[in-house]
């Protein structure tokens, strides 16, 4: 949900939001986050302990930051978002403030009141700002979609049950129920 109209907002307003309280800045307007339940939770904790531990295992440079954690979307302080995980292998892009550009790779986890903005305005913000994949976790539905946006685009539906390839670690799949 908006908050209440001011006509245009801005980076200043964003990071002067009162303590504790958690909101999106995207093309000029603040939206609420509500808190999340549980599970939400419960997913994110268990997706970036998966994804952190793959990276070790190779020695790769990628950092996983699950939400709370800024990301400057077009490093134009326009658009200010906190995917519920980002992953970050270009650490040029980190500073105290969060991530300015694009994450590598994003997950957002899907909750009644975000289902508008995850599968709509979100998919095209990060599609055109240069994220290479992104997923959004379904937990009521138990379905991930899947987008890959580099070289040969593509969109796919995973069960919970399945195992989900990942396109920017080619030896990664995983399956969310043996989480």
């Amino acid at each position: 949900m908006s908050l209440p109209d001011k006509h245009t907002y801005t980076s200043e307003d964003y990071w002067n939001l009162p303590e504790g309280q958690r909101a999106e800045l995207i093309d000029g307007q603040l939206y609420n986050m509500a808190p999340p339940s549980r599970i939400h939770q419960k997913l994110i904790v268990q997706l970036s302990a998966a994804i952190y531990s793959h990276i070790r295992s190779i020695s790769g440079s990628c950092e996983v930051y699950p939400a709370p954690f800024a990301v400057n979307l077009n490093a134009d302080d326009k658009i200010w978002v906190e995917p519920d995980i980002s992953i970050i292998c270009d650490k040029a892009k980190l500073s105290d403030q969060g991530c300015k550009g694009c994450p590598d790779w994003i997950i957002e986890v899907v909750s009644p009141s975000s289902i508008r903005m995850d599968y709509a305005v979100k998919l095209f913000k990060y599609r055109t700002a240069g994220v290479r994949e992104y997923w959004i976790v379904n937990p009521l539905r138990e379905i991930v979609q899947t987008y890959v946006f580099e070289g040969e685009e593509d969109s796919n539906f995973f069960s919970f049950d399945e195992e989900i390839p990942v396109h920017i670690f080619e030896d990664l799949k995983i399956r969310i129920s043996s989480l």
